[in-house]
């Protein structure tokens, strides 16, 4: 979404719907017809996929699974892909369908203010954010989806969520924070060993200096986040927006006086939770006890 639709916009809220069957449709054609034309031209080039690889830089797998449809390339594979086999930009031309691609309907503004984000803040009341999840924790997140995606979709799906993950280390530093309902760390998705290591990567990346992660302990009782979940973003132009899902939506809330609102409350809420060093003593304790 760009600065002059939010403009446009002004104080309303702006929803989308859950992704429609037809956009997935055209996704999956978006995805497999740029496949099968790098396939094209790797075997006008005269190269396998083994020698194609060697020659970007990635593996033969993630070459094998782009041409096949099943991945969605980064912008960086695309880029150097154009380069090796002399495509004079035919495949730097389709970077942007494939981006939005990767995400739901619904997903695809926020992901694309993300990318560019300044701060982020999270609280989360039912699950690990998706920025902070592992790729077991997601596959199994996305596996137990209703109505049930095929199991194409949820590799798609998957590699994009863990793709989403550089804005973490990324230069500049995007500063991160989040909160953490404990009942959601306590939630076993996926068994055990896949909740050990979910606990293990949030106390991983809570070492980043720009990241921190707080945990709302459930002796807390009654506080100012039992409304439920929010993100706040500081967007590249210096603008924060609210962002809300549910159950397949999603709403942005750009008017100032109601995202000031919010971001009181997510400040009350991060006074409420444990401090950085109680969270982490408690997630490594919760991990341990597995």
């Amino acid at each position: 979404m760009t600065a002059a639709q939010q403009g446009e916009l002004g104080g309303q809220e702006v929803r989308s719907v859950g992704t429609t069957k037809a956009h997935r449709d055209a996704a999956t054609a978006a995805v497999r017809y740029f496949g099968s034309q790098m396939g094209l031209l790797r075997k006008r080039a005269g190269l396998t996929q083994p020698e194609l690889a060697r020659l970007i830089g990635y593996s033969e797998a993630m070459v094998a699974a782009v041409e096949q449809g099943r991945r969605i390339p980064q912008k960086d594979f695309i880029d150097r892909v154009d380069d090796v086999l002399g495509a004079d930009g035919l495949l730097t031309a389709g970077a942007e369908f494939l981006a939005h691609a990767r995400y739901p309907a619904r997903f695809q503004d926020f992901a694309e203010l993300e990318a560019d984000a300044v701060s982020l803040y999270s609280y989360e009341t039912m699950l690990v954010p998706g920025l902070l999840q592992t790729e077991h924790y997601a596959r199994a997140l996305m596996s137990i989806h209703c109505p049930p995606p095929d199991d194409e979709t949820i590799e798609q799906r998957v590699a994009a969520r863990m793709d989403r993950q550089a804005l973490l280390t990324r230069r500049p530093r995007t500063i991160l924070g989040f909160v953490i309902e404990e009942a959601a760390l306590r939630r076993s998705v996926g068994g055990t060993e896949v909740m050990r290591e979910q606990l293990e990567n949030l106390l991983v990346r809570a070492e980043l200096r720009n990241v921190s992660i707080q945990v709302m302990p459930l002796e807390s009782g009654a506080h100012a986040g039992l409304n439920g979940p929010v993100l706040l973003m500081e967007t590249s132009d210096r603008r924060t927006v609210a962002y809300f899902e549910s159950q397949g939506m999603s709403t942005f809330v750009w008017d100032r006086e109601d995202v000031s609102v919010h971001s009181q409350r997510y400040g009350v809420v991060r006074a409420q939770a444990l401090n950085v060093e109680d969270s982490a003593r408690l997630i490594k304790r919760m991990a341990e006890e597995l």
